[in-house]
Protein backbone atom coordinates (compact mmCIF):
# COMPACT_ATOMS: atom_id res chain seq x y z
CA UNK A 1 0.00 0.00 0.00
CA UNK A 2 2.85 2.24 0.80
CA UNK A 3 4.35 1.36 -2.29
CA UNK A 4 1.31 2.92 -4.80
CA UNK A 5 0.68 5.65 -2.38
CA UNK A 6 4.30 6.50 -3.10
CA UNK A 7 4.12 6.22 -6.79
CA UNK A 8 0.61 8.75 -7.05
CA UNK A 9 2.98 11.19 -4.94
CA UNK A 10 5.84 11.08 -7.29
CA UNK A 11 2.78 11.77 -10.44
CA UNK A 12 1.10 14.52 -7.79
CA UNK A 13 5.19 15.88 -7.82
CA UNK A 14 5.34 15.81 -12.14
CA UNK A 15 2.08 17.38 -12.39
CA UNK A 16 3.42 19.96 -10.52
CA UNK A 17 6.64 20.02 -13.31
CA UNK A 18 4.14 19.95 -16.07
CA UNK A 19 2.87 23.38 -14.61
CA UNK A 20 5.97 25.07 -14.31
CA UNK A 21 7.28 24.04 -17.73
CA UNK A 22 3.98 25.23 -19.09
CA UNK A 23 4.53 28.47 -17.55
CA UNK A 24 8.08 29.19 -18.19
CA UNK A 25 7.94 27.40 -21.68
CA UNK A 26 5.25 30.38 -22.23
CA UNK A 27 7.17 33.58 -20.19
CA UNK A 28 9.74 33.08 -22.66
CA UNK A 29 7.76 32.65 -25.76
CA UNK A 30 5.49 36.08 -25.05
CA UNK A 31 8.84 37.50 -25.58
CA UNK A 32 9.71 36.86 -28.93
CA UNK A 33 8.43 38.61 -31.90
CA UNK A 34 6.75 36.16 -33.74
CA UNK A 35 7.38 34.99 -36.06
CA UNK A 36 10.65 34.97 -36.28
CA UNK A 37 12.45 35.67 -39.52
CA UNK A 38 15.80 35.19 -40.44
CA UNK A 39 16.64 38.64 -42.01
CA UNK A 40 15.40 39.95 -38.25
CA UNK A 41 17.77 37.33 -36.45
CA UNK A 42 20.57 39.04 -38.53
CA UNK A 43 19.73 41.96 -37.51
CA UNK A 44 19.73 41.25 -33.73
CA UNK A 45 22.20 38.66 -33.78
CA UNK A 46 24.15 40.13 -30.88
CA UNK A 47 20.71 40.22 -28.73
CA UNK A 48 21.29 38.79 -26.01
CA UNK A 49 17.67 38.85 -23.88
CA UNK A 50 16.71 37.45 -27.45
CA UNK A 51 18.67 34.30 -27.70
CA UNK A 52 18.44 33.88 -24.47
CA UNK A 53 15.08 33.79 -24.97
CA UNK A 54 14.66 31.43 -27.87
CA UNK A 55 17.59 29.18 -26.47
CA UNK A 56 15.40 29.32 -22.99
CA UNK A 57 12.00 28.10 -25.50
CA UNK A 58 14.09 25.41 -27.02
CA UNK A 59 15.16 23.63 -23.05
CA UNK A 60 11.16 24.59 -22.19
CA UNK A 61 9.80 22.92 -25.10
CA UNK A 62 12.01 19.98 -24.74
CA UNK A 63 11.27 19.71 -21.33
CA UNK A 64 7.92 20.32 -21.11
CA UNK A 65 7.50 17.16 -23.07
CA UNK A 66 9.79 15.31 -21.42
CA UNK A 67 8.07 15.50 -18.41
CA UNK A 68 4.98 15.30 -20.07
CA UNK A 69 5.86 11.64 -21.24
CA UNK A 70 7.40 10.59 -18.25
CA UNK A 71 4.04 11.61 -16.42
CA UNK A 72 1.67 9.67 -19.02
CA UNK A 73 3.54 6.31 -18.79
CA UNK A 74 3.71 6.76 -14.92
CA UNK A 75 0.04 7.33 -14.72
CA UNK A 76 -0.29 4.47 -17.15
CA UNK A 77 1.60 2.21 -14.23
CA UNK A 78 -0.62 3.25 -11.32
CA UNK A 79 -3.98 2.95 -13.59
CA UNK A 80 -2.61 -0.57 -14.07
CA UNK A 81 -2.65 -0.13 -18.19
CA UNK A 82 0.13 -1.97 -20.35
CA UNK A 83 2.73 1.05 -20.70
CA UNK A 84 5.61 -1.83 -22.43
CA UNK A 85 6.07 1.12 -25.46
CA UNK A 86 5.61 4.73 -25.83
CA UNK A 87 3.63 4.07 -28.60
CA UNK A 88 1.36 1.92 -26.71
CA UNK A 89 1.31 5.25 -24.30
CA UNK A 90 0.98 7.50 -26.67
CA UNK A 91 -1.65 5.54 -28.57
CA UNK A 92 -4.14 4.86 -25.32
CA UNK A 93 -4.01 8.77 -24.43
CA UNK A 94 -5.23 9.70 -28.02
CA UNK A 95 -7.92 7.37 -27.46
CA UNK A 96 -8.71 8.50 -23.96
CA UNK A 97 -8.61 12.09 -25.46
CA UNK A 98 -5.43 13.33 -24.09
CA UNK A 99 -3.69 13.71 -27.26
CA UNK A 100 -5.23 14.95 -29.88
CA UNK A 101 -2.83 12.99 -32.72
CA UNK A 102 -0.38 10.63 -32.42
CA UNK A 103 1.80 12.00 -35.35
CA UNK A 104 1.71 15.51 -33.76
CA UNK A 105 3.33 14.52 -30.70
CA UNK A 106 6.07 12.39 -32.87
CA UNK A 107 6.20 15.90 -34.53
CA UNK A 108 7.17 17.59 -31.62
CA UNK A 109 9.52 14.64 -30.54
CA UNK A 110 11.51 15.06 -33.81
CA UNK A 111 11.78 18.93 -33.59
CA UNK A 112 13.18 18.48 -29.55
CA UNK A 113 15.35 16.12 -30.63
CA UNK A 114 16.68 17.92 -33.63
CA UNK A 115 17.25 21.12 -31.48
CA UNK A 116 19.07 19.10 -28.96
CA UNK A 117 21.64 17.78 -31.45
CA UNK A 118 21.90 20.45 -34.59
CA UNK A 119 23.36 23.26 -34.53
CA UNK A 120 23.20 24.77 -37.47
CA UNK A 121 23.85 28.60 -37.88
CA UNK A 122 22.26 29.58 -41.24
CA UNK A 123 19.51 32.51 -39.58
CA UNK A 124 16.73 31.06 -42.47
CA UNK A 125 17.14 27.72 -40.35
CA UNK A 126 17.24 28.84 -36.58
CA UNK A 127 13.66 31.34 -37.70
CA UNK A 128 11.81 27.92 -39.19
CA UNK A 129 12.65 25.80 -36.40
CA UNK A 130 11.57 28.51 -33.82
CA UNK A 131 8.64 29.01 -35.61
CA UNK A 132 7.75 25.28 -35.82
CA UNK A 133 7.87 25.26 -32.14
CA UNK A 134 6.36 28.37 -31.44
CA UNK A 135 3.50 27.13 -33.35
CA UNK A 136 3.74 23.47 -31.57
CA UNK A 137 3.13 25.38 -28.49
CA UNK A 138 -0.40 25.60 -27.83
CA UNK A 139 -0.65 21.67 -28.80
CA UNK A 140 1.48 21.18 -26.27
CA UNK A 141 0.18 23.33 -23.99
CA UNK A 142 -3.35 21.48 -24.78
CA UNK A 143 -2.06 18.28 -24.14
CA UNK A 144 -0.90 19.24 -20.63
CA UNK A 145 -4.27 20.24 -19.55
CA UNK A 146 -6.13 17.80 -20.54
CA UNK A 147 -3.50 15.41 -18.75
CA UNK A 148 -4.12 17.26 -15.68
CA UNK A 149 -7.65 16.42 -16.48
CA UNK A 150 -7.45 13.03 -16.89
CA UNK A 151 -5.41 12.79 -13.67
CA UNK A 152 -7.89 14.36 -11.69
CA UNK A 153 -10.68 12.61 -13.56
CA UNK A 154 -9.62 9.20 -13.80
CA UNK A 155 -6.74 8.67 -11.05
CA UNK A 156 -8.06 11.50 -8.36
CA UNK A 157 -3.98 12.60 -8.61
CA UNK A 158 -3.65 16.36 -8.18
CA UNK A 159 -0.43 18.48 -8.57
CA UNK A 160 1.06 17.95 -5.15
CA UNK A 161 0.73 21.59 -4.53
CA UNK A 162 -0.94 24.61 -6.18
CA UNK A 163 1.80 27.76 -6.63
CA UNK A 164 1.55 27.12 -10.12
CA UNK A 165 -2.45 25.64 -10.72
CA UNK A 166 -3.86 29.47 -11.75
CA UNK A 167 -1.14 30.52 -13.47
CA UNK A 168 -1.50 27.06 -15.60
CA UNK A 169 -5.00 27.73 -16.18
CA UNK A 170 -4.54 31.28 -17.27
CA UNK A 171 -1.72 30.05 -19.86
CA UNK A 172 -3.94 27.14 -21.26
CA UNK A 173 -6.59 29.40 -21.41
CA UNK A 174 -4.95 32.37 -23.16
CA UNK A 175 -3.24 30.21 -25.70
CA UNK A 176 -5.41 27.20 -26.69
Amino acid sequence: MALIEAEKEHLADLLVAIQRCAYFLYASDRKIPWPLTESYLDLHQKDEPLFESIAAINERFGKLQDTLGAAMRHAMTIAAEPADSFLRVLAFYEKAGVLGAVERWQECRALRNRAAHDYGIAYSLISEHFNTIHMLTPFLLSVAQAFLDYCRDQLEITPSEDNFADDFRQVTATII
